[in-house]
């Protein structure tokens, strides 16, 4: 039994990480305190389970990670007004997604940088995905890792964000399995939160 619980570990820790992530976003005055300590515990689960690869020099890395920012924030921003203009009414609900969870100190940002954002590279990336490559090929392990991704923002009751995770979820999937760069993931995913909750917010 033990053998089998270490050979598939999805069976276990994807409903952790979805009840964590619930945790988190039930109540939103606690929030960034749930958030960062259910990103910790998924970070450490990765870390221990996972392989982390960083095959590219940091200048790639870097450059890989400003262009795939760029490319995640036009189709998030075209996704979004492409919505509007269906008149689906995501404009009101995306709006209160972001004055409630947009960093509102330094704290958060730090967070944020530091915690919230490699957590989620790590866990989503670097241990779902590969842990999915057991069963299926990259091809399908990568849309398959971007859609349980995106499902954790219809926990905050955002339902366009499913769409939002899952499309940086595609983009970042592809650029690790392709490139094999965690720190290029951490660095478009912090990119890309930088302008969507701070400089060029929807």
């Amino acid at each position: 039994m033990l053998r089998f619980l270490m050979k598939h570990k999805l069976l276990y820790m994807l409903p952790i990480a979805y009840g964590l992530y619930n945790l988190a976003f039930k109540d939103i005055s606690i929030f960034w305190y749930m958030y960062t300590f259910a990103l910790l515990i998924l970070m450490s689960a990765a870390i221990l389970f996972g392989e982390i690869h960083e095959e590219m020099r940091t200048w790639k890395s870097f450059a890989y990670g400003i262009a795939a920012a760029a490319a995640m924030y036009l189709i998030l921003f075209a996704g979004y007004h492409l919505l509007q203009m269906l008149g689906v009414g995501s404009a009101s609900s995306t709006a209160d997604f972001l004055e409630i969870f947009t960093p509102a100190s330094v704290w958060h940002l730090l967070l944020l940088m530091f915690i919230v954002v490699p957590g989620e590279e790590l866990f989503w990336r670097g241990f779902v995905q590969q842990q999915l490559k057991q069963y299926v090929p990259a091809s399908i392990a990568i849309p398959v890792a971007s859609v349980l991704f995106g499902l954790t923002l219809l926990l905050a009751d955002f339902w366009p964000g499913i769409f939002a995770g899952t499309a940086v979820g595609l983009v970042l999937g592809y650029l690790y399995e392709k490139k094999k760069s965690m720190p290029a993931l951490i660095i478009a995913h912090l990119i890309l939160m930088v302008l969507i909750f701070i400089v060029f917010p929807f």
